[in-house]
Formats: C-alpha cells, structure tokens, sequence
C-alpha cells in the first residue's frame, strides 16, 4: 500500500549478569564484536560503577561517562548529546552509565538516573539490532535490578565459572529473575555462559538443575587470560576463538527467555565436594553464659527495677 510505513525491527534488549570480576565484560567486548563482524548493528552499554565494560573493546582507553559527562555539562549550562558519550570501533557502539566513588552516592541510583539521561537522549528511538547491557549480579540493590523489574530487557545472559560465590551470583539472578515472572513480568534467562571453565562441571550441574542452556563454555586458558590483561579483543572472524564467539553469537540470538529453576541453597552447596564447602562442619550452639566473662551475673531481663522508697 502507498505511504505506509515499513516495518521497524524489533531491538534484542540483553542484560548480563555475574559476579564481580567472572569476566562479564570479557565476554560481552567479545561478543559484541563478533556480532559487528557479522553484520549486526550492536550498542554495548556497561553499567558498572567501575566504568571498565568498554575498556577491553577500546584497547584499555576509557570512555567519559554518561554520569559525570551529564554533571559536568549541567553545571556549564549545558546538554549532553550523542557524541558526548557514544563510541564506535568497527562497527560496535559503546557507551558507559558509570557511577559515585566510594561513599559519594549510590550506585544503583546512579543506574537509575544514567538510564532517565539514555531515555531523554531517545534510546527507544534508536535503530540497533542489539543492545547489550553489562550489569553487576551481586549489588542487589533495586537499580541493578532495573533490567528485570521493568522489562527493560527481553532476556538475561548469566555468567559464571565452577566455584560456589560465581554460581551463588548466578543462582540469585535466576531467583530475582523469576520472582518478577509471578508479579507478571516478561524477563526470561537466555543461559549460562560458563567462562574460566577447568572442566570441573559445577556450572554445568547448575545448568541442568536451573534448567537453562549453557550458551558457551569459555576454556581457561592462559592464551585468552593474557590477552584479556592485555585489552585484547579475542573474538574476531578468522582468529584462534573466531569459532567459540561465532556460537556465541548465534545461541544469544536465538535463545528464547526462559522461566528459570532456582536451586535451592543446600541444592548448590550439594554441587561440591564437602571439603570444598565445610559440609562437614557441625554447628554448634552458643549458649549466654559462652559469650560472658567467668563470673559475671546472668539477668533475667534488660529492665530496670527500682528499690522500694
């Protein structure tokens, strides 16, 4: 028919989730580019106070970031614009919320407010066929929950490795994950990306009793630790790796959001070895008189009994 309008393409919208230094933005720099070499038009956005999602994609080079950028302008009298706080390298647009310094705010306000700048800057309006969003999954505070409590995504990539507090991370991801599915929301999990993988199988476990797909197992090895430390991109068509992130990219695209099963806590401290975890240790009750110096007199209350006048 004359003058309609064509059809906009729906945006991929992910967020990735994990522990802090699990190699989130590793992942995310790689993926993202790979899915450029592929023709894709991708924006990664990390979300991370540290600011250090973009650093391995531009070579160690940080980019000015969202938050200070907006107060440095406000205070001059002015707005931020694109430019301001938008990067492209070979195809990959890249930007960062940032955050306060220690004890100077909070983050996941930071969050909050870095997303109101994204929104006045028109970020439902723009033209990407994915958006990538680099978050930390163990702050449980509200704004790093943002992507799963609004639906400001479609679904969650999780990163982990074969060791308890990278799993827990995981596992309390899937429980907010699918807490917010009962209050009606629509945010599934895509899957596990299980990096730093020594073949030990813990996070393979979690996967299977999760019920979600592992979406790559990322080796560890010194090749990919080294160039990693080195803001190295690994993820390149033709290169050593070009074949592990092509999958990648492929099994991000197309896995559908899916309700996941958290496991209980007992149910992830089973995935290891009872040496591993002190399963072994027996919990033994303190009593008052444990916690009192030899002599001291036991109250029977806190109350204040005043003598007969």
């Amino acid at each position: 028919m004359s003058g309609e309008q064509p059809a906009k393409k729906e945006t991929q919208i992910i967020a990735i989730y994990g522990k802090g230094g699990i190699g989130k933005s590793f992942t995310l720099s790689n993926l993202s580019y790979m899915m450029a070499q592929q023709g894709k038009k991708v924006l990664l956005i990390g979300c991370d106070p540290k600011s250090d999602t973009t650093s391995l994609l531009f070579g160690g080079r940080a980019c000015p970031t969202i938050i200070d950028t907006s107060s440095r302008k406000k205070a001059a009298g002015e707005t931020v614009s694109i430019s301001d706080v938008c990067f492209k390298r070979d195809g990959v647009f890249a930007m960062e919320l940032g955050g306060p310094e220690v004890g100077r705010g909070c983050g996941g306000r930071g969050i909050i407010h870095g997303f109101e700048i994204l929104e006045n800057l028109g970020f439902h309006e723009w033209d990407f066929d994915y958006v990538l969003l680099d978050f930390l999954g163990d702050v449980v505070c509200g704004g790093f929950g943002l992507p799963i409590a609004r639906d400001l995504c479609q679904k969650v990539i999780l990163v982990g490795a074969n060791d308890l507090q990278s799993l827990y991370v995981v596992n309390n991801v899937c429980n907010a994950v699918e807490y917010f599915q009962r209050l009606g929301g629509n945010v599934g999990v895509a899957g596990l990306v299980i990096n730093k993988d020594d073949a030990t199988g813990e996070a393979q476990a979690f996967a299977e009793g999760a019920q979600i797909p592992v979406l790559a197992s990322i080796p560890a090895e010194d090749e990919i630790r080294r160039k990693s430390a080195n803001y190295e991109i690994i993820g390149y068509p033709g290169g050593s790796w070009a074949g592990l992130f092509e999958q990648l990219a492929t099994n991000v695209a197309e896995a559908p959001p899916v309700m996941p099963q958290p496991l209980a806590h007992d149910e992830l401290l089973g995935l290891f070895k009872s040496e591993d975890v002190g399963r072994e240790v027996e919990l033994v009750p303190a009593t008052p008189e444990d916690m009192c110096a030899q002599g001291a007199i036991r109250k029977p209350s806190l109350e204040v009994v005043y003598d007969d006048v």
